[in-house]
């Protein structure tokens, strides 16, 4: 069986709901899916997962703190073994989520990951994102089971 993995960064209830939808989604396939925050997610998650989803807030223009760690911890131990890994990308933005999307793609090139979606910018009403992030989720689990990438 295929492993997604989750990592988001929920410091409100808006990111809660966001980072739930995405669960919810990528439910809906043969994956085994495991949401953990970034600040408790090491390297060995990493390695084992098949796929990745990242979500974050948008902090001062930027991912959040947590977000950052979780890259500062992961990226040495991983950088040559999860080259090709299929991820994708949820922000919960304040303002445009470009800064947080530009800091977070700089890093997964580096790690040599491949986007297999555009990223989510949720920016607004919170409830607007509830179909956008179903559906992310979905596509991704059902991408990894069906050997897509």
């Amino acid at each position: 069986m295929k492993k997604l993995l989750i990592v988001s960064h929920v410091p409100s209830d808006n990111t809660r709901l966001l980072s739930s939808w995405v669960v919810a989604g990528a439910g809906t396939g043969r994956v085994e899916v495991e949401l953990t925050p970034p600040l408790q997610t090491g390297p060995d998650q990493v390695l084992a997962a098949d796929g990745v989803i990242l979500g974050t807030t948008e902090n001062f223009g930027y991912m959040s703190g947590a977000m950052k760690d979780f890259f500062d911890r992961i990226y040495y131990p991983c950088l040559e073994e999860t080259r090709g890994l299929p991820y994708a990308l949820f922000i919960r933005a304040g303002q445009d989520g470009l800064g947080a999307k530009t800091s977070i793609e700089r890093i997964v090139t580096g790690l040599g990951w491949r986007a297999v979606q555009e990223p989510l910018i949720c920016r607004g009403d919170v409830a607007e994102f509830r179909n956008p992030c179903h559906q992310l989720g979905e596509l991704m689990a059902l991408g990894l089971e069906q050997e897509i990438f």
